[in-house]
């Protein structure tokens, strides 16, 4: 059941197939920087109102999108749909489920065992995670330089789209629709090189772990990536 019932008939942005409820934790899918995306942010956290937003962010960058969310702009020109949701959410209790972390260094050794990771893909995937590190920190810089100086500092370069420029509906949907299925398609033709996807499974999983302990009797929204929506709902389920 979508927290917008009425809205979704008339908006093919807030298409349900973006959205899952477990519980208390309403997922919803986004494509990075999207326009559509950013707008089915802002109006699902406008619908629950939630106790806690959970961010698909390593904890060291939320700080930055919660700087970036104070932009006098709607939504901010920066952190795409990460700091839209921080804008929109009337809460303090705003959360990074991903990693790196520590904790997710214990999720990821368990899936390189569980597949019994040769030492090759070993390699790959502790490279992949220095590549994330070093981003997630680089996005704790830019934070702590934008709270000491009011500079506000773009880690990442935002996407564009075609659709930046209009507020139609029905082009920002198809756009985003569009996008979505090409990236399926080549994740089916191609597959995922074994690094990328243990690092995947373990995120996964680790997402749905730190909601799960978010949820409960607080209404939790989850902004997640629109490819990682249905394995960390189905690992919420599994774990209900």
């Amino acid at each position: 059941m979508t927290p917008w019932p009425e809205r979704a008939a008339t908006d093919p942005r807030l298409d349900e197939t973006h959205l899952e409820r477990v519980d208390s934790v309403v997922l919803v899918g986004v494509l990075h920087d999207h326009p559509a995306s950013i707008y089915r942010v802002r109006t699902a956290i406008e619908a629950v109102d939630p106790d806690a937003l959970a961010l698909e962010l390593p904890p060291v960058a939320v700080p930055l999108a919660v700087q970036q969310a104070a932009d006098e702009h709607t939504p901010p020109a920066l952190g795409g749909e990460m700091s839209a949701a921080v804008q929109a959410a009337d809460t303090d209790r705003v959360v990074g489920i991903d990693g790196p972390s520590t904790g997710f260094l214990r999720y990821l050794a368990a899936e390189l065992y569980a597949e019994r990771a040769d030492p090759d893909t070993v390699r790959k995937t502790a490279a992949g995670l220095r590549s994330v590190t070093s981003r997630a920190l680089r996005r704790r810089v830019a934070a702590a330089v934008t709270a000491l100086t009011a500079v506000h500092v773009a880690v990442d370069p935002p996407t564009t789209y075609d659709t930046a420029r209009t507020d139609d509906p029905a082009r920002q949907a198809e756009e985003e629709r569009r996008r979505i299925d090409t990236a399926r398609s080549m994740l089916r033709t191609f597959g995922s090189p074994p690094a990328a996807a243990i690092r995947r499974a373990a995120r996964e999983q680790y997402m749905a772990d730190r909601l799960a302990a978010l949820g409960g009797t607080a209404e939790v929204v989850a902004v997640v990536g629109r490819a990682h929506l249905d394995a960390v709902a189905g690992h919420l389920r599994d774990g209900a």
